[in-house]
């Protein structure tokens, strides 16, 4: 038997809602009628797709289905615009993305800037660091993402977009109060991270064995950003960021050698392996953004 895209549906609803009766408001249907599509899909599929939890969730099997009725509504959409868009004025094609936030701070600015002339679609972004985004690709709450992980997930293709660079910096006054002779005093230096998944930071201070006393935590590119300026604490920030404030004097690199004190992130842009010309397009802008703006990755 195949799914049924009204069962699929309201599993996405399910999904996105979190209840068996936030998803029929949303679908302007009765929580019965969920309830009995629910139970034919898993029937179909013969195992539970939804744990009957606060708030409902996906199962793993059910994940799966989740994904395949994302695609499903994408393709679904963009044939009836195909069609005759004028006849389906209020249909609009939904692209979710995961970007991480310094990427959606610098590079991806520019996506923004071509999606901004398209119609009926709306661009909705998760921001997510790229070393977690693939979870959200598994689970079907985005169709595409940047991520540093080269390794597909399972559906997805993924494709090289270059290198993020990061560089180790703080304010000038920063600087001046932690300097030990030539060096600085890494430990007692305070670092500002930009949540619990920032690790670029905590890199650095692990070839050299350190673990901060002063941890500040700034968990928004720009105030992230603001904080440093500030003197805070220091931080890696990315290139298209740290090089305006260097030249300004607004911050400073950290004594020592600045290969010490960089990390060059590799990035990649993975997506649902489907015949959609809007995923299609989003992809080509996203690759002339990266052109522009990311290091090319250095040949092994």
């Amino acid at each position: 038997m195949t799914p049924q895209p009204a069962q699929l549906e309201a599993l996405v609803a399910i999904a996105d809602q979190g209840s068996f009766e936030a998803a029929a408001k949303a679908l302007h249907v009765t929580a019965s009628a969920v309830s009995q599509r629910i139970r034919a899909l898993e029937t179909m599929a013969g195992q539970v797709l939804v744990s009957r939890t606060t708030p409902c969730r996906p199962t793993a099997a059910g994940a799966a289905y989740v994904r395949l009725g994302r695609q499903t509504r994408l393709l679904y959409d963009e044939a009836r615009l195909a069609v005759d868009d004028a006849d389906h004025p209020d249909v609009v094609v939904g692209l979710a993305v995961a970007v991480n936030a310094d990427s959606l701070a610098t590079w991806f600015r520019d996506v923004l800037s071509v999606v901004a002339g398209w119609d009926n679609v709306a661009l909705r972004l998760r921001v997510e660091d790229q070393a977690w985004s693939a979870d959200l690709l598994r689970s079907g709450e985005v169709l595409a993402a940047v991520t540093s992980d080269p390794t597909p997930v399972q559906g997805c293709a993924v494709e090289p977009l270059g290198v993020l660079r990061y560089g180790a910096a703080a304010s000038p006054e920063l600087v001046e109060r932690w300097r030990r002779g030539r060096g600085i005093d890494w430990e007692r230096m305070p670092v500002v991270v930009f949540n619990e998944k920032d690790e670029l930071q905590h890199q650095l201070l692990a070839r050299r064995g350190v673990t901060p006393r002063v941890e500040h935590r700034v968990p928004t590119s720009t105030d992230f950003h603001e904080a440093v300026r500030r003197g805070l604490g220091w931080c890696t920030l990315p290139e298209p960021q740290l090089l305006p404030d260097l030249e300004a004097g607004r911050l400073v690199r950290l004594p020592g050698r600045e290969q010490d004190h960089r990390i060059d992130v590799p990035l990649y842009w993975q997506r649902w392996r489907l015949d959609s010309p809007v995923l299609a397009r989003l992809t080509e802008s996203v690759h002339a953004a990266a052109r522009a703006h990311l290091r090319r990755p250095v040949a092994s």
